[in-house]
């Protein structure tokens, strides 16, 4: 009698859920358009076609929206964050169905026996309006932040607005405590559980989607470059280890996720650290790219305010770096003595390394929520990938190990945005600043020096 692999030992809350009708991912869907063309191919190169077709219109897509600007991209962003709630939503319904609906517990862990399973969401009064509501609460929060922090100038300058902003975070409060007693007010006594566990659903799922929308947006306020690169790499090391891995994998990298393999690991992440390089060196021409979206009162348009003109800054500006002579590089591949580089493509090595060595890890994390409720992917909507999470699972990952190196290592104080701090203040509050700052810059004899 051979020995049982422990994995396969499953607990009966597994076994239920492989009992229940989970719909299919969309990396097997085939749309009509494409049926001619993937006619008579295996499986595997079918899903090679379809996927290859579809990252190229996505790559197209996210290049369109990159020429719309920054606001462009915070749509956008705000867009992909609602659909990839509704997917861990939609996850979410199904998991209480074992609550209580398709199993029965007795002898205290001792027996279970399945039961068919009558229960349905709307059992649940108010729970898919709840769960949106919140959303709605919580991006009304984050973003008002942004609003306040970048734009507060602008919508001062409009009576209605200034009560928003004065009171910003108090109203965000007001409108959780409001969901939050409706949610008490709508508990069902036969239905405790379920209801306790979808609320729980709701406030992670919150955590894992909003605020990561709302570092991304923070980030592409620092300047668009910090948005496109590190989302550049991610799509650069997902299309390279699956080509690497498609082509050349032999050797599995980890049970989570069966397909993926050393060789594509690594492939992908050299081709990453190049890739890297080549588009920071790119970008770093542009002033659309490297400047941060800062409010500017020399204009008298309300909205070209928001400029995206500026003069580059250190990270942005060629220097020239000398290699040691201890490295030998220059005798064993001809490597000048001197290079001149971008200081923000070091900076992009460190971006690179997280994006090909941990970010997979974002993957691998959702590789195991799927394999947890026997779901091959989050949703459909694009053909040979999936749902909207499945492209986006490394992608909120990076966004906040950006915000944190930017946080860390990056920003500085900046003038501008102080100027629109102070621009926000009433009239005779703005003359005490100034008499403030003027005698301090006399007293330490700056004042004197520049008007000399």
């Amino acid at each position: 009698m051979s020995e049982s692999d422990p994995d396969d030992e499953k607990p009966p809350d597994e076994l239920y859920l492989e009992k229940l009708q989970v719909p299919k991912g969309g990396t097997d869907k085939t749309p009509e358009l494409l049926t001619p063309v993937v006619h008579g191919l295996s499986d595997k190169w079918r899903n090679y076609v379809i996927r290859f077709i579809f990252t190229w219109l996505m790559i197209g897509a996210f290049c369109v929206i990159i020429y719309l600007g920054p606001y462009a991209l915070m749509v956008i962003t705000l867009a992909v964050q609602w659909k990839c709630f509704q997917e861990i939503i939609n996850i979410g319904y199904s998991v209480y169905r074992v609550h209580g609906c398709g199993l029965k517990v007795s002898h205290f862990y001792s027996l279970f026996i399945f039961d068919k399973c009558n229960f349905t969401i709307s059992s649940l009064p108010w729970f898919r309006s709840l769960s949106w509501y919140f959303l709605i609460t919580s991006n009304y929060f984050f973003y008002g932040e942004s609003l306040v922090d970048y734009s507060s100038v602008i919508v001062n300058r409009f009576e209605v607005f200034k009560w928003l902003i004065n009171y910003h975070r108090f109203l965000s409060f007001s409108m959780y405590i409001i969901g939050f007693v409706w949610f008490v007010l709508s508990l069902v006594k036969k239905y405790y559980m379920r209801q306790f566990s979808l609320f729980a659903w709701t406030h992670v799922a919150l955590l894992i989607v909003v605020t990561q929308s709302y570092l991304i947006i923070q980030n592409i306020f620092e300047g668009m470059i910090w948005f496109i690169v590190p989302v550049s790499m991610i799509v650069c090391n997902d299309v390279m280890a699956y080509m690497f891995g498609f082509f050349f994998g032999r050797t599995p990298l980890i049970k989570l996720s069966p397909k993926k393999t050393w060789e594509g690991f690594i492939g992908g992440g050299i081709s990453t650290v190049l890739f890297g390089l080549i588009i920071s060196y790119y970008l770093c021409q542009f002033p659309l790219f490297v400047c941060p979206t800062e409010y500017s009162d020399e204009t008298n348009s309300t909205w070209s305010s928001f400029g995206l003109d500026c003069e580059p800054s250190y990270l942005f500006q060629i220097q020239i770096y000398k290699v040691p002579s201890s490295f030998g590089l220059s005798q064993i591949f001809g490597i000048p003595d001197t290079l001149n580089i971008y200081p923000f493509q070091l900076h992009s090595l460190s971006m690179s390394i997280f994006s090909s060595v941990i970010g997979p890890f974002g993957g691998f994390f959702a590789s195991g929520f799927k394999r947890a409720f026997k779901i091959k992917d989050f949703g459909d909507i694009i053909p040979g990938h999936g749902g909207i999470l499945d492209r986006f699972d490394c992608q909120f990952l990076m966004a906040t190990f950006v915000n944190v190196y930017i946080a860390s290592f990056i920003r500085t104080p900046l003038p501008q945005k102080l100027l629109q701090q102070v621009l926000t203040l009433k009239p005779e509050q703005q003359l005490q600043l100034y008499n403030a700052l003027r005698d301090s810059l006399t007293n330490r004899g700056i004042l004197q020096i520049i008007r000399g």
